[in-house]
């Protein structure tokens, strides 16, 4: 397969994080053929001057790419990982000349990566994370309406158009969007049939069942 100029790729990962988009990715290009390092959030490791260095917004995922050239390079933040992986091996990305389909992959890449990324995040935030005290519920039921009325609608747009997000072939795209489809169930959310059809059909992909193996070692 494509990816001849990198030697090994090793990621930084806790599970049902953002850093479980990327495992999907991963396995589906390379199997098993990168290595992954567990980063015990719920013990502060993202907070050791080690993991500083790698990414000071002390998050996971975190990719280490080596190069056969004997260089190496840190990547955060997992839209950009997504995007550039799939970059590497276009089985999993429109290729930039085609411009229709690079464009609404790039747009639902966006949707996916911020909005309801954000969205879901504060929603855990003010119902789950933040002492009871600090929590807002008229902003976690905001977040709520804006999933419901805003993102679901255009979700399913999509996928009267095929079977996943960006048509009748699995991009990158999907690793994103499928997880928070995934998180945004576990919340109530977003229980249209055609979103049970969709993650069923995720579900059923061995790379994602690999990246979600671990759901169960989740601390919350």
């Amino acid at each position: 397969m494509p990816m001849t100029n990198i030697s090994n790729l090793t990621l930084y990962h806790y599970p049902l994080s953002r850093s479980a988009r990327v495992k999907w990715l991963l396995h589906e290009m390379r199997g098993e053929d990168f290595k992954t390092v567990r980063v015990a959030l719920r013990k502060g490791e993202q907070y050791t001057p080690e993991f500083l260095a790698k990414n000071p917004s002390h998050g996971v995922p975190v990719l280490d790419v080596d190069y056969d050239d004997g260089t190496s390079q840190t990547i955060t933040e997992s839209t950009a990982i997504l995007t550039w992986l799939a970059d590497l091996d276009f089985r999993f990305a429109p290729r930039p000349e085609d411009h229709r389909a690079r464009a609404i992959y790039l747009q639902m890449m966006a949707l996916g990566g911020s909005w309801m990324d954000q969205m879901l995040w504060n929603i855990r935030l003010h119902e789950d994370i933040l002492p009871k005290t600090a929590r807002n519920q008229e902003y976690a039921q905001f977040n709520r309406d804006k999933i419901e009325n805003e993102i679901a609608p255009q979700l399913l747009a999509r996928l009267d158009q095929g079977e996943f997000i960006c048509g009748d072939s699995f991009t990158a795209v999907d690793c994103l969007t499928g997880q928070n489809l995934n998180w945004a169930r576990a919340y109530g959310l977003c229980n249209h049939p055609d979103f049970k059809a969709y993650m069923g059909r995720m579900k059923s992909r061995p790379a994602f069942q690999l990246a979600f193996a671990d759901a169960k070692e989740f601390e919350g």
